[in-house]
């Protein structure tokens, strides 16, 4: 079985994924730049057991990685657990997705699996809308190429921005607005955030569309994909393990190369 790791700035997923490319068992965490090889072996080996699974089972690692500064004790943990070394997704050399973009060295390894994984699941062209530390919609060509993104910031950053900066406003949970003159402070808040999240969605989609040649799908991923999905008809399907597919399929082309 494949251990797929993808390191993102704010939470990092592990999936096991069978030989035919099926998840199954998926973990989301929080991502910490100062442990130890050791420290995030233990851990790791601790949400195997948690499952019932035996570290004996993976017979190959791969990471995609947007956090250098955990990369080498993430390297270290997978060569003393697991007694294997894992291959890294580097997006200027790998051969499955064509980057368009101007300067392929500063495209994310996260998005770069992610589009793989778009692709080969629902073609091309494509729109992927990735909500996790920061909102970043990805734009596929007819051709399966990957041309560019729009960036913005995420919508617990957005958050975490607002509160910090305003004395008598509360944390929130992200539940879609009723309507959108919020009543009282926490309806306001729900009608801004996500209304807001919405309505950028929708406008970047459309440009999006307009630029690819017309209406294109829309999938949507990331931790808080499902939660923006309930508000915005502008998504078409919810996909949490678009990454985890995108790292299988590199996988597998490096392994039969």
């Amino acid at each position: 079985m494949l251990l797929a790791i993808d390191v993102g700035n704010t939470e990092t997923k592990f999936g096991i994924l069978e030989e035919d490319g099926s998840v199954l068992q998926m973990w989301r965490v929080r991502t910490l730049v100062h442990r130890t090889p050791d420290e995030l072996g233990v851990f790791i080996t601790q949400l195997f057991a948690a499952a019932r699974l035996d570290v004996r089972s993976i017979d190959r690692i791969v990471i995609a990685s947007v956090v250098p500064k955990i990369d080498f004790a993430l390297v270290g943990a997978c060569k003393r657990f697991f007694n294997l070394s894992p291959t890294m997704l580097v997006p200027e050399s790998q051969s499955l997705i064509q980057i368009d973009s101007e300067r392929a060295a500063e495209v994310g390894a996260d998005l770069i699996a992610a589009a793989i994984g778009g692709v080969a699941r629902y073609g091309a062209p494509l729109i992927i809308a990735s909500y996790g530390t920061a909102t970043v919609f990805t734009a596929i060509s007819r051709a399966g190429a990957f041309l560019g993104a729009a960036i913005a910031p995420g919508i617990n950053v957005s958050i975490d921005a607002l509160v910090g900066r305003t004395a008598k406003l509360p944390q929130v949970a992200l539940d879609p607005p009723q309507r959108a003159i919020g009543r009282n402070t926490v309806e306001a808040l729900q009608a801004g955030i996500m209304l807001g999240v919405v309505g950028a969605t929708r406008l970047i989609v459309e440009r999006f569309s307009e630029e690819l040649g017309g209406r294109t799908r829309v999938i949507a991923t990331g931790g808080l994909a499902a939660v923006v999905a309930r508000s915005c008809p502008a998504i078409d399907i919810v996909d949490p393990h678009l990454s985890l597919l995108g790292l299988y399929l590199f996988a597998n082309a490096i392994r039969t190369a």
